[in-house]
């Protein structure tokens, strides 16, 4: 049995906020996404740099959000932000309770 996922890709985005995103979305749902929560680690930390954060671009190759430093999240993971949420902050306090 296998397990599928769906597969969303990023139609679009626009700066709604500082560090806030309204992303749209091919099934035609949009989500607006404070990133804030997740900048932390050697990956999303460097993007609480707001400059570094505000050149965020849309790959159109692999549909989704990439930044300068290599940082992206899975197009999905956008789509579900709400839902994953609560499970992202969770792994962040864990970073941070490792990194001190």
């Amino acid at each position: 049995m296998t397990m599928s996922h769906a597969i969303y890709r990023v139609e679009s985005f626009r700066t709604v906020g500082p560090y806030t995103l309204r992303v749209e979305f091919d099934d035609e749902t949009e989500q607006t996404i404070d990133f804030r929560p997740v900048l932390e680690g050697d990956l999303y930390g460097p993007l609480r740099d707001r400059e570094l954060f505000d050149r965020v671009r849309m790959d159109t190759e692999v549909h989704t959000l990439v930044w300068p430093n290599g940082a992206d999240f899975d197009p999905a993971t956008l789509h579900d932000w709400p839902e994953l949420l609560p499970a992202m902050e969770s792994r962040v306090r864990q970073w941070k309770a490792v990194s001190t």
